[in-house]
């Protein structure tokens, strides 16, 4: 990205929430000043005080600046120095990268609860493609609202959206709509809404290509679309031509790419004291099902093999697997494989750990549910989704199995990672 802070912010009236969506399923979400809106979370008695956080040494680098501190013309990336000769009243804090990456996966795992295609960029921002997520959310600026919403109640921090046919006019469009707005361009006025901005608001056009650019005339992106190649390639070179001119015209046919392909997904929690009790282990591997569900399900993955792992008080780890008739993402179906497991094992010791993990996974789109005869229509995994519907809607503390429902969740829980 150019330097964003050369675009008005503040989002602009041509391109509201109530825009024409149906062909922008790209989401480009960025919270707002990240992590000095972490510390004021933390520090109520902050709000409403310019905040800077980064290096307070004499060689410090300001990382973050709350929009208090803007307006003194506080920036991230500027030396500390530079920033306290500007606002010398503000409050000036270490970073504490612990609490902003514990906020991030809180922020990243909205964000997968309406679609699995996240692309995260850093700690605060992310694409997303929600084409797919439209049958159960409604349209791209619906979801960008619900997104808003669970982030601001949630997390207690806002965020920015842009919603566009592209990533690259999504991001730009989430930087004019700072702090805490939302911007939908629709496909047929991407033109519209680029060409007025300023020429290092595209991508790879940093400080000196800008003013190369400029002295040829070209200050907008417009006056970039229009210029004859060759005048584009004299300044930036052939592959930076080419590059800027697709831009220009509004053209970036990159896809929303995940960080990775998911080979299993699983869930375990390790008890505060061991544990021996079968009720307890019962409710513990129905909310771990439920868990890996939700997540299956978000990612549009089903897997074939149910695998159960149990450590017990010596540390002893024993693990057992059973492939199923069908591949799943049904959490109930997941707990009954996983329950029958552990009833079959009868480790007859206290326990200190359960697992339970999903593997051999699929594209729930390339594996087609066979049906059994006599089974209802409609059964336990359209419980499920509807479950997921109310959960990202209004958070998924507040819906689950009956028997979990008062009981979230006084375990510590380990989630490990997902090779």
């Amino acid at each position: 990205m150019g330097r964003s802070q050369s675009l008005p912010r503040g989002g602009d009236p041509r391109f509201g929430p109530d825009a024409d969506d149906s062909s922008s399923p790209i989401l480009h979400v960025d919270m707002d000043a990240f992590f000095a809106s972490v510390e004021v979370r933390r520090r109520p008695e902050l709000r409403g005080r310019p905040v800077v956080v980064g290096g307070v040494g004499p060689r410090g680098v300001v990382s973050s600046a709350s929009y208090e501190a803007r307006r003194y013309g506080v920036r991230s990336a500027m030396p500390t120095a530079r920033a306290r000769s500007l606002c010398p009243h503000a409050v000036y804090l270490p970073p504490d990268f612990s609490q902003y990456t514990a906020a991030s996966r809180a922020v990243m795992q909205i964000f997968r609860d309406v679609t699995p295609l996240v692309e995260p960029l850093s700690l605060d921002e992310a694409f997303l493609d929600v084409a797919g997520a439209r049958r159960l959310f409604g349209p791209p600026a619906q979801i960008a609202r619900l997104i808003r919403r669970r982030v601001a109640e949630e997390q207690r921090i806002t965020c920015s959206v842009g919603v566009a046919p592209s990533k690259f006019v999504a991001k730009l469009g989430s930087t004019r709509a700072k702090p805490d707005g939302l911007l939908v361009v629709p496909a047929d006025r991407v033109l519209e809404f680029l060409h007025p901005l300023p020429v290092d608001a595209l991508w790879g056009v940093g400080e000196r290509s800008a003013e190369s650019l400029r002295r040829l005339g070209l200050a907008t992106i417009g006056d970039l679309a229009e210029a004859p190649y060759g005048m584009l390639r004299r300044a930036v070179g052939d592959a930076g031509a080419g590059h800027l001119h697709e831009l220009a015209w509004g053209r970036d046919p990159r896809a929303v790419t995940p960080e990775h392909v998911e080979k299993s997904i699983g869930a375990e929690v390790t008890f505060d004291a061991d544990v021996a009790d079968p009720v307890e282990i019962r409710r513990s591997l129905l909310a771990l099902s439920e868990k890996v569900g939700v997540r299956l399900r978000g990612a549009g993955q089903v897997g074939r093999t149910v695998t159960l792992k149990v450590r017990l008080t010596d540390f002893r780890t024993v693990n057992r697997s059973r492939t199923v008739g069908t591949p799943t993402d049904v959490a109930r179906e997941i707990f009954d494989t996983a329950w029958a497991l552990f009833t079959a094992l009868d480790p007859g010791e206290r326990i200190r750990l359960v697992g339970v993990r999903v593997e051999g996974l699929t594209g729930v789109a390339e594996t087609p549910r066979q049906l059994t005869l006599g089974a209802p229509e409609r059964g336990w995994r359209e419980a499920e989704a509807a479950a997921d519907a109310a959960a990202a809607r209004f958070g998924r503390s507040v819906i689950g199995p009956a028997s979990l429902l008062g009981r979230r969740d006084h375990r510590r829980n380990e989630n490990p990672p997902r090779p």
